[in-house]
């Protein structure tokens, strides 16, 4: 059976939480569709992280990313939710995500939106 877009994400045991360390993804082939016009949108998202207990397991995060493709959403919601779903299965110390979007109408928009986890 093919492998299916999902919007289950999966995580496994960070392997050195002792340390603040940084993992950085570039996925240079997201798509998204436009809620108003219905065209899609291209993006290249990154995400900066410093785990704590959790790390995002990458084809998780692949079949999550292709999850949007047919599916309408704002430039600053997605992004804003591609960030909120992460934190919510890995609770980092630290995450960012930037959405790079496409020219669209001679405009190239890139948001960013950042998580900052409470010190204990």
């Amino acid at each position: 059976m093919p492998t299916q877009p999902t919007k289950e994400l999966e995580t496994f045991v960070n392997p050195n939480p002792e340390k603040d360390y940084e993992i950085n993804f570039e996925c240079p082939e997201f798509t998204c569709v436009c809620p108003k016009t219905g065209q899609p949108d291209f993006a290249t998202i990154y995400i900066s992280y410093i785990p704590d207990e959790l790390c995002v397991e990458l084809k998780s995060l692949k079949l999550y990313l292709w999850s949007y493709r047919n599916e309408g959403a704002f430039h600053e919601a997605v992004t804003n939710r591609i960030l909120d779903d992460l934190v919510s299965v890995t609770k980092p110390r630290y995450m960012k995500v930037d959405g790079e979007f496409y020219v669209r109408g001679g405009i190239y928009t890139t948001v960013s939106c950042e998580y900052v986890g409470e010190k204990e």
